[in-house]
This record gives C-alpha cells, structure tokens and sequence, in this order.
C-alpha cells in the first residue's frame, strides 16, 4: 500500500518515526520471521507493518506472540535506533534526539524548503487554520494546502485535534509537531534534538516503551 493512501491517526510522534522503525524491524529480523510476523499482522488486524507501528500496541501484542517476554528488549533496541530520549538540564524538559540518519534527512529536507519552514515557524507556539497561514506566511492559498498537506505526510504537522487527515481541512487548525529543535554539524556528522509538548510525548506509545526501560 502507498504511503500517501494510509492515514495515520495515531500519536503524531509515532506516526513521524514510522518510516524509520519499520526499517529498522526490516533490517534487524530474518526474511522468514518478518514473513510470519507480516502476515499474522494482516491476518488478525488487516494491518501493514507501517500502520502496526503507528498503532504501536498491535505491533508489540504481535510481536510478543512470536518473542515472548524477549519482545521488549527487542522493542527497547529498534526504537533507540531512531530515537532516545534525554533531560533538559535548563528546563527539566526531555529532549528527543534523533539517531536515525534517514529521519533527520528527512527532517532537514522539510526545514530546508522555505515555504514549509515559514509554516512551521508560524504555527510553533498557536495553532492556525490554513487561512491565518497564508496570511502569516504571505503565500498562496494553493500553495499553503501542497506544502501543509507535505508537512502532515512527512508528519511534522498535525492538526490540533490530533488528526493527521486532510479532512476537512479549512476548518481545521494546524501546529507545528515540534516546541523547539536545536541542530548541531560536527565535521560530517548532523545532531537533531528536538522538544515535544508533554502532551504529546504522553500520547506517544513509542515514548512509553522508552521511559518503561529507562
């Protein structure tokens, strides 16, 4: 199934690191374990392995199925690869640094076009219907429905009632998945951190599987 016809309406930190996971799962386990456990996913839940993840509970009842008790170190080791998760020591508020090289490019190629950076930076702190974004962002109202309905694809953006659809999507207000981001190059080397609202971490299944292991 094509990633542009599945709707995740998930937490929208899970359905941002998806991609990566399920490469990591897809690189880490034996061709015909993977087989099992895709079709067990689909036969059971009519569930890819993408929408598994975002639905994160189903993945791991699956995977405990096939692993037992060993399915949450095997969790714990294939979302670290993605991401981890570390204590502001200014403001005692967690930061997620992203380990996986595939996502921060796919996060920096987002930032580095001009017209989703200006949406995301408009709607950081206040949600925004698509009307007071092209107002903010001084850009066509074409061109704010193509870059917003990229940035909900990339899921960067989320509407603020936690939907990722397009539904609707003149009455809805959007907001940016990211508090702050800090970005650091050291020789060939890129660090992205970034602060989520705690909401948003707590509505995370992905990010329960971490604190729980900590």
């Amino acid at each position: 199934m094509a990633r542009n016809s599945i709707k995740c309406n998930m937490a929208e930190l899970d359905c941002l690191v998806a991609q990566s996971l399920e490469n990591i799962i897809e690189e880490n386990l034996s061709n015909e374990t993977l087989r099992r456990i895709k079709q067990r996913l689909n036969e059971r839940h009519g569930l890819n392995l993408r929408q598994s993840i975002e639905n994160f509970s189903i993945l791991d009842s699956v995977l405990r199925e096939f692993f037992g008790g060993g399915a949450e170190g095997l969790e714990r080791q294939f979302i670290k690869s993605v991401i981890s998760l570390e204590k502001s020591i200014e403001k005692e508020k967690e930061w997620v640094t992203v380990e996986d090289k595939g996502l921060s490019s796919r996060i920096l190629k987002s930032l580095g076009d001009n017209d989703k950076s200006s949406i995301l930076d408009s709607v950081t702190t206040q949600a925004k219907t698509v009307s007071e974004i092209v107002d903010a962002c001084k850009i066509s109202q074409n061109v704010a429905y193509m870059k917003i309905s990229s940035l909900i694809e990339d899921g960067l953006l989320a509407s603020d009632n936690g939907s990722s659809g397009m539904d609707d999507i003149k009455s809805k207000k959007f907001k940016s998945l990211f508090e702050n981001m800090q970005v650091t190059f050291n020789k060939n080397e890129i660090s992205i951190k970034v602060q989520i609202s705690d909401e948003r971490l707590r509505n995370s299944a992905i990010i329960q599987v971490i604190r729980e292991k900590r």
